[in-house]
């Protein structure tokens, strides 16, 4: 099964074009999910979550909707959270695990995060940290795309993140693996000229796909549905409801190249 979506659904900039004007934003997940069945939870990266509001998420949703939950910035960036961390990051989960609603934990490790030793033994050891809850691992330094890479996380039951993003040296490329039962797609847009050189943060996902370029994912996406039974689906370019339009793009190309 496919879960389409975006990464987050609580933006000012999209009342008025993704929301009718007016839209409060208590009321935007509602409006949200109603039209789409997954969303990513960004805030976690910036703030632990806490019980009650992982209990709002699945009060205001639907059977079947999923979320997938970034992981806190010490489990990802800083990487010096420690055990306890990890506990209270899991135990904010339970009322999405408990209902059904999360897709898995998005792991985003930055670009300094390079593929040594050290960082091996630290996937594992976040493996270790959330035994119980389905994670999955982006990366976005380019020599982390390996067989050895694949083959670790398969080991330790993380899914890996296929990425589309600027071709920019250095950064991953698209492929499509994958390393545990489900399947995990972000697209961030191509805008290489703002990816580093840009203001605020919004600027970096301020791109618009075309349908040509939509349509490069779908034998990968296929390829992904074949070996996994959930393919979850983000698009992280956000800006002015971008994400939107594209989500709404491939999953009418999903429907009609009859990829189920």
């Amino acid at each position: 099964m496919f879960y389409i979506g975006t990464a987050g659904y609580s933006y000012q900039d999209w009342v008025g074009t993704v929301y009718p004007a007016g839209t409060k934003k208590e009321d935007m997940l509602k409006l949200y999910a109603g039209e789409f069945n997954f969303s990513e939870i960004n805030s976690t990266y910036y703030h632990l979550p806490g019980r009650r509001m992982t209990e709002a998420l699945a009060a205001k949703t639907p059977p079947g909707f999923r979320f997938a939950v970034k992981a806190f910035q010490q489990m990802t960036h800083a990487r010096d959270g420690g055990p306890e961390v990890f506990r209270r990051f899991a135990e904010a989960l339970r009322p999405l695990a408990g209902s059904g609603r999360l897709a898995c934990v998005l792991a985003q490790f930055p670009y300094s995060f390079h593929n040594t030793p050290e960082n091996r033994d630290y996937l594992k050891k976040f493996r270790h940290l959330l035994p119980d809850l389905p994670v999955a691992v982006e990366f976005r330094n380019a020599r982390w795309v390996a067989g050895e890479t694949f083959e670790l996380l398969r080991e330790e039951g993380l899914a890996y993140v296929c990425v589309d993003e600027p071709a920019l040296k250095g950064l991953v490329r698209a492929v499509a693996v994958v390393t545990a039962p489900f399947a995990y797609v972000r697209f961030h847009g191509r805008n290489a000229a703002r990816w580093y050189d840009h203001k605020e943060s919004y600027q970096r996902y301020d791109y618009l796909y075309t349908a040509d370029e939509l349509k490069e994912w779908l034998p990968r996406v296929a390829a992904l549905r074949e070996k996994a039974g959930e393919v979850y689906i983000s698009f992280n370019n956000h800006y002015r409801g971008q994400a939107v339009a594209n989500a709404r793009m491939f999953r009418d190309m999903i429907g009609t190249a009859g990829i189920i």
